[in-house]
């Protein structure tokens, strides 16, 4: 029986991937300089439920090689529990990054054959069904064969113990979005909440308006959707009714992480006012406006650093002045 009104812990399964940008102060015209940065949709959003002091746990496959090494350190390093996760011999999942003017990224992925899609029947059993009260997953990771399947099967029984979060993070240039389209209805059905950008909205739901797609995505099953709306803020839908949460003024240097970010914050508060472990049968729009408001600030501050650089709970000062009471929502 699914549980309530306890903060506990959050599972997150998906992919780490290399996010590799230019260097433009070592490039020259002998090569061009590239830095690598550890990254990836799932990974990215446990290391912001980590840092803002929620108990992480995060099933990934990680390959033997040197981005390998440097996705468990950085994960380690924000505190996150790996010991559920797996090393696997295939290769890294690799993203080049092009940032435009306005420090929005576009990829171009290599993935062909990568650990993060290999996920086996046998692997996903021995993680078993933990103590947390919430699995997140979504991303490359679920739609990638042949393990997204296999995660499916595994959303479906978790949700006998807890609540079930789903970000699609539609990658086009990988999969084509009407593969998406036909598997999305069937996430719904396993989950609780379902957090998409106005992009992924785009791409899977291209002839309606945001309120007829949040209906049609409750309709399958799913309570709580959130689309967040980059500068524009968050709109959330709770079984159809809406409410409408600002993003704070911010200086952006990039926009990686950004959305990562926010389902943390959002997962993170809703634990905190103890929303998880069950079907959000006790969420008001009174705490749903409060989890998205800190979900934007956690989004905000990730922002205004460079990378998918998410804040920690006890930074000494904010990075942004319009986030200075997060503190506050801590914990």
């Amino acid at each position: 029986m699914a549980r309530s009104g306890s903060t506990g812990s959050i599972t997150v399964l998906g992919e780490c991937v290399a996010d590799i940008f230019e260097d433009p102060a070592q490039s020259g015209s002998d090569g061009l300089s590239l830095r690598a940065l550890p990254g990836g949709g799932p990974a990215n959003t446990a290391v912001a439920l980590a840092r803002l002091g929620t108990h992480t746990r995060f099933l990934g496959r990680f390959s033997n090689d040197a981005f390998g090494t440097l996705f468990r350190a950085r994960l380690n390093a924000s505190g996150v529990d790996l010991t559920a996760s797996v090393t696997a011999s295939e290769p890294s999942t690799l993203a080049v990054a092009d940032l435009d003017t306005t420090g929005q990224a576009t990829y171009t992925f290599y993935a062909e054959g990568a650990a993060d899609w290999q996920w086996t029947d046998h692997e996903l059993a021995k993680a078993g069904n933990d103590d947390a009260v919430c699995l997140h997953t979504g991303s490359l990771a679920l739609i990638r064969q042949p393990g997204g399947s296999r995660i499916e099967d595994h959303l479906a029984r978790a949700t006998e113990h807890a609540t079930v979060s789903i970000d699609p993070n539609v990658r086009p240039l990988l999969v084509p979005p009407s593969v998406y389209r036909e598997r999305l209805p069937h996430w719904c059905a396993s989950a609780d909440i379902l957090r998409l950008s106005e992009e992924d909205c785009a791409l899977l739901a291209p002839d309606i308006g945001f309120e007829e797609a949040c209906d049609t995505w409750h309709a399958a099953g799913t309570r709580l959707v959130v689309i967040t709306l980059g500068g524009r803020g968050a709109l959330a839908s709770l079984d159809g009714s809406r409410v409408a949460v600002p993003a704070p003024p911010t200086v952006v240097v990039d926009t990686v992480g950004a959305g990562d970010s926010f389902t943390a914050g959002l997962l993170h508060r809703l634990a905190a006012l103890g929303h998880l472990g069950g079907r959000l049968d006790d969420l008001t729009l009174e705490d749903l406006t409060d989890a998205c408001t800190f979900a934007a600030q956690v989004a905000a501050l990730t922002c205004a650093v460079p990378g998918a650089n998410p804040p920690w709970a006890d930074e000494p000062a904010p990075r942004i002045g319009a986030a200075r009471n997060l503190p506050r929502h801590m914990g």
